[in-house]
Order: C-alpha cells, then structure tokens, then sequence
C-alpha cells in the first residue's frame, strides 16, 4: 500500500494560470502542466531566494521532497522553452 500523500503548504495562488510562446496559434500548441506545488516550489527558489531547507520548512515538507518537486518544475519548464510548447499552471 502506497504511503498517503502529505498536505502541502502552498502561499500563493498565480493570477495568471497560462504562458504561451508569442505568435503561435493556440491550437497548434502542446502543453506542460505545472502543479500548484511546482510552483510554489519556483517561487520559494528563484524569487524569494531562500536555501532548500528554509523553503522545505516554508512548504511544511522534507527537503529530499522540495528537492524532487523543484527538479520537476524546472524540467518542465525548460522543456516549454525549448520545444516552444505552452505552460499551464493547475488548478
């Protein structure tokens, strides 16, 4: 049996939930979905400049944790801007 996923402290909730590459058409376009945890996790990092561990406290998780969600947003994110697709960021 699977361990049950731990509750997360999230302090932020985007105004803007979609990022597209400029001049292509909707349609046309893939997408990469961000979770909520994703970017909060960004956030912490890039924006607040706060260490792994003050950010892992923040989000009221392990830092092996915070470490793996960060990972995963940042590859994500690449990935959108270099294969030009779209960033939408779940609800």
């Amino acid at each position: 049996m699977a361990r049950p996923r731990k509750n997360r402290r999230i302090r932020f909730n985007p105004e803007v939930i979609y990022f597209k590459p400029r001049g292509v058409p909707l349609s046309g376009l893939d997408e990469v979905s961000l979770g909520h945890d994703e970017m909060e996790a960004v956030r912490l990092k890039n924006l607040e400049n706060l260490d792994q561990i003050e950010c892992a406290k923040k989000m009221d998780i392990s830092q092996s944790t915070f470490q793996r969600i960060l990972s995963s947003a940042n590859k994500k994110i690449a990935k959108a801007l270099v294969e030009g697709k779209a960033i939408k960021i779940e609800e």
